[in-house]
C-alpha cells in the first residue's frame, strides 16, 4: 500500500467510525461477511456510470453473495515458487507449501463475530451498544451507545462514564451510578451490537491492506480474512504490533501441527498485523504421513521435521533418510542419515530435500503356498523346513470352492437345490441375452420402415402383434412339452452325481526359486503324492522366499489313465446308476461289468451323449445362428428401396425368417454320439470299444412301439409300428404330404441318432426313400416348403443341419411351424 493511502485511511478513521455506530459495516462483494477494507476507492470505481445511476435503496438490494451463511471464497492459485520447482526437478513430483491448503477457502464463520460470547475481560469502548434492563423503583429497556467520550446517556439518569471498565465490571459500575439517584431496583446490563475496529495486515500476505474488524476479532481472524501468508510469506513469524511495540509472534505451526492457539492476541484499534518473508525451507518427501516443503525455526532437526510431517507412515524403511544437501550455495551433495535416536538429532539446513524410503515387500522368512490347496498364502520358515512339513495332509489340498459347492447341494426350503437354482437362473440370463440381440436387431429395421412402409402382419391371428423376439408363435401345446423338458431337467439335476472339484494332480508339484547369486529363476519339480507320503528324495527342503504350487487336473492335462471319471448308465440295465471309470475303460467293459441290460432293452436306440462333445456341437450351432442371423439382417437391409405389395410380402418373409431364428435360439445341443449299432443289435459286443470320458451318459430305452411322423402331413402323430412297414405307407396314415409340405427334403431321424433324407435316396437310382423300411422309434419329417431367397437358401438342407448338430426328433419339432 502506497503512504498516501495511508494517510487516507487514517483520515477516513472518524467517518467510518460513525457509519458503524448506525448500521452494520459495507463489505465488499470479494470480502468475507462482515469484514471492511476501506481503502479509498480508485478514481475509475468513483467514476462508474453504472453505480452513479442506482439509488441507495437498489444498492442495497442488489444480491451479495458474500453475506450467504456459510459462502467459501476460493482465492486463485499462487504461482510455484523457485524452491518448489527445485524440489519438483529433484523428485519427480511437485510438494505443497506446508499450511497453504488452510488459507485456500476464506470461510464466512471468522466474520462477524457479532453473534458470539463476550469474554469477562472484553474493554467496553466507543461505539459499543449496552442494553441496560432495569425493574423496581426505576424501569429501564434502554440501548445506549457508548460516544467518543466514552460515556453513554441514560434517561433520568445522565451521562455515565463506562470506556475502559472490563465486561465484568460494567454492570457494578451501572448498578453505582444508578444508585446514586434511585433505590430499591435490580439491574441487568448486556452487550448489544459491538463496535468495529481497523487495523492494518501488510507484509507477505495474500491481500494486505486496511481491515474493519468487529472488536472481538484476534490476529488469527484477521489472519484469515486476509487470505493467510503468500507463498513468499512465513507461516512461523506472525507479528503483531501496536503502538511501535510488539505485542505477540505467533507461530502458525503451533496451530497446525498441536492445535496451540495460546499466543494469540485480541486486536485494538490501529494495530498492525506483519507477515515476515518465509525462512529456512526443507521438503520432506516419501513414507511420511504429510510430503511437504516446511519452514525451518533456527537449529530445527530431522525430529522437528517428522513431527511437522506428521510422522512416518507405517510401510516407512526406519533405518535411514536421503537428504539432497546444498553445500555452500555452490554444488550439490547427496547423504545419508540414520533413523536412530542420534540421527534424528542433527540439524536440517536451508534447501534440504529428505526422502524417507518404502520398507522392502520382500519377506525375510517366508514361503508361499498356492494352487489348488484350501488355504493358500504366505508361511513362516524356518530352518530344516520341507513340503512335508507345509503340507503334512492331504486335508491340507481340499479347496475352499470343494466345500461350498458340497454345501450348495443341500436342499433349501422351497425344494430345490442351489446349485439347481444357479444353473437354472444362468440359462434363464442366456436365454435372455439372445433374445434381447435379436430385439434390438428387429426394432432397428422397424424404426427404420416406419414411416414408409405397411404395418406387418402377424400370421398368428389369434395373438395381438408382439416385440419381435418373444415367443409369440408358441402354441400351447408346445409351451406344455417345454416346461415339462425343464421340470424333468430339473429332476435330473437333483439326484446328478459328478466331482465337486476338479482333483489333484499327485504326480506333479513345484518349487520356484530365485538364485540370489544371478537372480535367476528356477523350477524344482516334485511328486506330490510321495512327497506327501515321506519319500526322502520327493520330500524337497524349502529356503526362504520358494513358492510352492500345486495343481489340479484341470490345470494341466494329465494321462488319461490317471483321471476320475464317472459315467452315467440310465434305462434298461440290470444295475443303471453311476459308476466311476477304471483307468482305460471301455464302454463294452463297463456295460460287461455291470451285468449287461434287460430283456426289455432297445440297443439299436441306445442314446450316448459327451460333454466334450455337446461343447463343439454348441459352439458350431451358435455360430450357424450367428450367420445366418448377420444374413438376414443384410437381406432386410437391401428391401428398404421396396414399396407397395412387393414390400409387403418381403417383410412377411423377413418376419418368418426372424420367427425360425428364434426358435433356432431355442435349440440346445445335446453332444449325442451315434454308435452306429444294427438294428438286430442284442449283445453286448455290438456295442464299439470306445473310451470313456468323464461326464459320459448313455441312456438305454425300452423297445418303443411306435413310428413318429411330424411336419407338414395332414396328421402328425405316432403310429404303431409294423414290421416291413416303410415311409411311403407311414405318410399314407398320416394323411399325405400337405399342400406346404416338401416331400423332396423329407427326412428320417433314426431311433440310433442317424439321419436318412430323401435326396441321399435321390442321388441312387436303385433306392427310393418311400421304401424305406423303418424301425421303432424311427422319426419321419417333412418340412415346410421355404420361400426362396438368399438367406433361406442357407437353411433349406433341413437334413443337413439336423445330422450336423445331431438334432432329435423332440429339437426338429421346436423348428416346425
Amino acid at each position: 500500500m502506497s503512504r498516501s493511502a495511508v494517510v487516507l485511511s487514517f483520515v477516513l478513521l472518524p467517518a467510518v467510525s460513525a457509519v458503524a455506530q448506525t448500521e452494520r459495516p459495507t463489505v465488499s462483494p470479494e470480502r468475507p461477511r462482515g469484514v471492511q477494507i476501506t481503502n479509498t476507492p480508485s478514481e475509475q470505481e468513483q467514476r462508474n456510470p453504472i453505480r452513479d445511476r442506482e439509488t441507495p435503496e437498489e444498492l442495497q438490494q442488489r444480491p451479495r453473495p458474500d453475506l450467504v451463511p456459510g459462502a467459501e471464497f476460493r482465492l486463485p492459485p499462487e504461482p510455484d515458487t523457485e524452491f518448489q520447482d527445485f524440489v519438483a526437478s529433484s523428485l519427480g513430483r511437485r510438494l505443497p507449501i506446508f499450511g497453504q491448503n488452510l488459507f485456500r477457502n476464506v470461510p464466512s464463520t471468522f466474520a462477524p463475530l457479532d453473534r458470539v460470547p463476550v469474554t469477562p475481560d472484553y474493554l467496553i469502548g466507543p461505539g459499543d451498544e449496552l442494553v441496560v434492563r432495569s425493574w423496581g423503583q426505576i424501569d429501564i429497556n434502554y440501548r445506549a451507545m457508548v460516544d467518543r467520550t466514552g460515556s453513554i446517556y441514560l434517561p433520568k439518569v445522565g451521562a455515565i462514564s463506562v470506556a475502559g471498565l472490563r465486561y465484568d465490571q460494567i454492570n457494578d459500575a451501572l448498578k453505582s451510578a444508578i444508585g446514586r439517584v434511585f433505590k430499591n431496583f435490580e439491574l441487568s446490563v448486556t452487550l448489544g451490537q459491538l463496535r468495529s475496529i481497523q487495523i492494518f495486515v501488510v507484509g507477505q500476505v495474500r491481500r494486505p491492506g486496511v481491515y474493519t474488524v468487529s472488536s472481538l476479532s484476534t490476529l488469527v481472524n484477521a489472519l484469515f480474512a486476509s487470505g493467510g501468508p503468500s507463498n513468499h510469506g512465513s507461516m512461523r513469524n506472525v507479528q503483531l504490533k501496536r503502538q511501535g511495540r510488539d505485542v505477540t509472534s505467533f507461530d502458525l505451526y503451533d496451530l497446525i501441527v498441536r492445535g496451540d492457539k495460546s499466543k494469540d492476541a485480541q486486536l485494538l484499534p490501529g494495530d498492525v498485523i506483519y507477515v515476515a518473508p518465509v525462512g529456512r525451507l526443507a521438503a520432506l518427501s516419501g513414507s511420511v504421513n504429510v510430503p511437504a516443503i516446511f519452514e525451518l525455526k533456527e537449529h530445527d532437526t530431522l525430529a522437528d521435521a517428522i513431527s511437522y510431517a506428521g510422522g512416518l507412515t507405517t510401510t516407512a524403511a526406519g533405518q535411514r533418510a536421503i537428504v539432497e544437501r546444498i553445500n555452500e550455495r555452490h554444488v550439490r551433495r547427496a547423504d545419508e542419515i540414520p533413523l536412530t535416536a542420534e540421527g534424528i538429532k542433527k540439524e536440517l539446513h536451508d534447501g534440504d530435500v529428505v526422502r524417507f524410503l518404502h520398507i522392502s515387500p520382500r519377506f525375510e522368512n517366508a514361503v508361499t503356498l498356492r494352487g489348488n490347496v484350501a488355504v493358500p498364502g504366505r508361511y513362516p520358515w524356518s530352518d530344516g523346513l520341507r513340503v512335508k512339513d507345509l503340507i503334512p495332509s492331504r486335508d491340507v489340498l481340499v479347496t475352499y470352492e470343494y466345500w461350498k459347492r458340497q454345501n450348495r447341494l443341500a436342499l433349501n426350503p422351497d425344494g430345490e437345490s442351489f446349485q439347481l437354482r444357479e444353473d437354472r437362473e444362468r440359462s434363464d440370463q442366456t436365454q435372455t441375452n439372445r433374445r434381447e440381440r435379436s430385439s434390438t436387431s428387429t426394432d432397428r429395421e422397424d424404426q427404420r420402415d416406419q414411416q414408409d412402409q405397411p404395418p406387418p402382419v402377424n400370421r398368428d391371428r389369434d395373438q395381438p402383434n408382439q416385440a419381435p423376439g418373444t415367443r409369440r408363435d408358441e402354441n400351447p401345446e408346445r409351451r406344455t412339452d417345454r416346461i415339462e423338458t425343464q421340470r424333468a431337467k430339473q429332476e435330473e439335476l437333483k439326484n446328478e452325481v459328478k466331482r465337486s472339484a476338479a482333483e489333484i494332480n499327485w504326480e506333479y508339484a513345484v518349487i520356484q526359486r530365485m538364485n540370489p547369486d544371478d537372480l535367476t529363476t528356477h523350477l524344482l519339480p516334485f511328486n506330490l503324492g510321495k512327497a506327501i507320503a515321506g519319500d526322502e528324495a520327493q520330500n524337497l527342503p524349502l529356503q526362504p522366499g520358494d513358492v510352492i504350487t500345486v495343481f489340479s487336473q484341470a490345470d494341466m492335462q494329465v494321462p488319461i489313465g490317471q483321471q476320475s471319471k464317472f459315467v452315467r448308465l440310465e434305462g434298461e440295465f440290470r444295475s443303471a446308476g453311476v459308476y466311476q471309470v477304471e483307468p482305460g475303460e471301455t464302454l463294452r467293459h463297463l456295460l460287461v461289468r455291470v451285468g449287461g441290460f434287460t430283456p426289455q432293452a432297445y440297443p439299436y436306440g441306445a442314446e450316448f451323449t459327451r460333454e466334450s462333445t455337446r461343447e463343439e456341437q454348441q459352439r458350431r450351432m451358435d455360430q450357424y445362428i450367428d450367420d445366418l442371423a448377420k444374413a438376414i439382417e443384410r437381406n432386410a437391409g437391401a428391401q428398404r428401396n421396396l414399396s407397395g405389395e412387393e414390400a409387403l410380402a418381403e417383410r412377411q418373409t423377413l418376419e418368418g425368417q426372424r420367427r425360425l431364428l428364434e426358435k433356432l435360439h431355442e435349440l440346445k445341443a445335446s453332444g449325442r454320439i451315434v454308435l452306429e449299432l444294427k438294428p438286430s443289435a442284442n449283445t453286448l459286443d455290438a456295442f464299439p470299444d470306445l473310451v470313456l470320458e468323464d461326464g459320459d451318459r448313455l441312456l438305454l430305452p425300452f423297445r418303443p412301439a411306435t413310428v413318429n411322423v411330424l411336419g407338414s402331413v395332414y396328421n402328425s402323430n405316432a403310429f404303431i409300428y409294423k414290421t416291413g412297414k416303410t415311409v411311403n405307407d407311414y405318410l399314407r396314415l398320416s394323411g399325405g404330404v400337405s399342400r406346404d409340405g416338401d416331400h423332396r427334403r423329407a427326412f428320417v431321424i433314426r431311433a440310433d441318432g442317424s439321419t436318412l433324407s430323401s435326396q441321399s435316396f435321390h442321388r441312387l437310382v436303385s433306392s427310393n426313400f418311400n421304401s424305406l423300411r423303418l424301425m421303432p422309434g424311427d422319426t419321419v419329417v417333412v418340412p415346410e416348403k421355404l420361400d426362396k431367397g438368399a438367406v433361406t437358401r442357407g437353411f433349406k438342407d433341413w437334413t443337413l443341419v439336423v445330422t450336423q448338430f445331431v438334432l432329435g426328433a423332440a429339437a426338429v419339432k421346436v423348428l416346425l411351424p
